[in-house]
């Protein structure tokens, strides 16, 4: 039975499965973490389309009854060649997933060196409650060598918190495939001059380039949601790689101050920040106005201003 409290609703009818599982990538020797793993609805999908897939489920009733499903999973493919299904049984927003990633065998973290997720702490693909990842720990990209692709059917009311942790990891990462609140689809791909465009826009087409595949009814849940649902692509990279920002943390957080008030001006938003005269230079050198407001920028436009304040 679904968790109210955890926001489970399962995709439970096989078209729509279906449906979103033929938009995403074929790659055999791709590698697959699943957020929101549930009974498997997605999960032996994803097998057929990767090396590997590391379902990751909170519920610790749903993980242990995946797993079994998923020792079935390999016995009926055999050989050498196939997929390999990793259950894990922990909150995403704990995990380092450079770490899974970079783990080679079945539940094994041994060939993993983050000490955010020690080999102790891993029994059975169970991770302890008390491992966590510091917000702050620096990712290094560069000592993985697996890149992966993400898919997950998202508890609506945390979709912004996991994306936020996912993008600590937007270096290794080719894409995400999310399941998610229509409204919430909406705001991550919208555009500047549009009702939904503010912060947490900026903040995906920052790391990703964002695209609302399609909708999806409540029906296609079990049991279904009071509200619209939506397949939204994040391919990556997405506009950092074009900004030539030094520090993505200061970035991030001058969006925010950006976007605090969306009733002020920019300029009014930015004066508890910076000195008035010189948030009036830099909007002047970028060729905007005093009445310009935060939801009219693209991040072309945000990350000059965030260059010459940052200048001054």
């Amino acid at each position: 039975m679904a968790r109210q409290k955890l926001g489970q609703h399962f995709l439970s009818q096989i078209s729509w499965r279906t449906r979103i599982a033929d938009t995403l990538p074929v790659e055999r020797d791709a590698i697959w973490v699943e957020i929101g793993a549930g009974h498997g609805e997605m999960t032996e999908l994803l097998a057929t389309r990767a090396r590997r897939v590391i379902a990751i489920e909170t519920d610790a009733a749903l993980a242990a009854t995946l797993r079994e499903r998923a020792a079935h999973w390999s016995i009926e493919v055999g050989g050498p060649s196939a997929p390999s299904v990793e259950v894990i049984h922990a909150d995403v927003l704990s995990l380092d997933l450079a770490a899974l990633v970079r783990s080679s065998a079945t539940n094994d973290l041994r060939q993993g060196t983050a000490s955010a997720v020690p080999v102790a702490a891993v029994v059975g693909g169970v991770l302890t409650p008390e491992v966590r990842l510091e917000a702050s720990a620096p990712i290094n990209a560069s000592a993985c060598n697996d890149r992966f692709r993400v898919y997950g059917n998202l508890p609506y009311y945390i979709t912004s918190p996991i994306l936020s942790h996912l993008f600590r990891f937007a270096d290794l990462i080719d894409s995400i495939h999310i399941v998610t609140q229509l409204e919430v689809a909406q705001r991550i791909a919208a555009h500047p001059r549009s009702r939904d465009y503010g912060y947490f826009s900026t903040l995906c087409q920052f790391y990703a380039r964002p695209e609302l595949v399609f909708q999806i009814p409540p029906g296609a849940f079990h049991p279904p949601p009071k509200v619209t649902s939506a397949l939204i692509e994040m391919r990556f990279p997405g506009e950092r790689a074009n900004l030539g920002i030094q520090n993505d943390a200061a970035f991030l957080k001058f969006l925010q101050v950006c976007f605090a008030h969306k009733r002020k001006t920019l300029r009014n938003n930015l004066r508890g920040t910076y000195a008035q005269e010189t948030v009036a230079k830099a909007l002047a050198e970028s060729a905007l106005t005093d009445n310009s407001r935060a939801e009219e920028l693209t991040l072309h436009q945000f990350a000059q201003i965030f260059t010459l304040l940052s200048a001054e």
